[in-house]
């Protein structure tokens, strides 16, 4: 999983990333609600785990941001404080869980696994940009009703376009650990078949890359 930890205590940060990483998974990290906030409305992410008291923005408010962007990403939040009602506070707010410290990194981990069960059984819902569907979990993707057959990076740029619903996605989150000029060629393939759709992969010079629709889909052979 690409997991986005917001903590800003240095030492169980460093604890928690190190545990996840040894794991398998990729995480990135922020100390900072704002920065975080931000992160999460131009990258694509499988999970959050966020800290209550954050400077800059704090873990409930991030929380509800995400809920109100309608993402539905995996929350956990993470606080020292055990009252009933900051519980009940953080849960009604939109958060899929609620871990006190101190904790076991296993007890986190067996959380997150119980969230991502939950969100299996409920049958996460495709993603859309336009006429593009994609299957996230069957990782399978339809345009007009007809199947794209990708690559597995082609397929992962596509996720990270359309999960930015329209934002511009850093060269660098999208060509992973290949050159860039490999993303250039994967680019250049999803073109033509977006195109025909009223679908355009547009580059901004400097930064990356965002998905936008085009409101006449002659224009798209421009």
């Amino acid at each position: 999983m690409r997991v986005l930890l917001v903590e800003d205590d240095p030492t169980l940060a460093g604890g928690i990333t190190e545990f996840l990483r040894g794991q398998g998974d990729e995480v990135c990290h922020e100390v900072d609600g704002l920065a975080a906030d931000r992160r999460l409305q131009d990258e694509g992410f499988d999970f959050v785990l966020v800290d209550v008291g954050l400077p800059g923005l704090g873990g409930y408010e991030v929380v509800r941001r995400i809920r109100s962007r309608g993402q539905r990403l995996p929350a956990i939040l993470i606080t020292a404080r055990d009252a009933l009602d900051d519980r009940i506070y953080g849960l009604d707010l939109g958060a899929d869980d609620y871990l006190v410290k101190p904790f076991q990194l296993a007890e986190l981990t067996a959380r997150m696994r119980a969230v991502q069960r939950r969100g299996s059984a409920m049958g996460a819902p495709p993603l859309s940009f336009g006429p593009l569907l994609l299957d996230a979990e069957g990782r399978l993707a339809e345009l007009d009703g007809e199947a794209l057959a990708l690559t597995g990076r082609e397929w992962d740029i596509l996720e990270a376009l359309v999960r930015a619903d329209g934002r511009t996605v850093a060269r660098e989150r999208l060509q992973g650990d290949g050159s860039g000029n490999a993303l250039e060629v994967y680019v250049s393939r999803l073109r033509p078949q977006l195109e025909a759709a009223g679908l355009l992969i547009r580059t901004v010079r400097g930064f990356g890359y965002r998905l936008e629709q085009l409101k006449d889909r002659r224009d798209g052979a421009a």
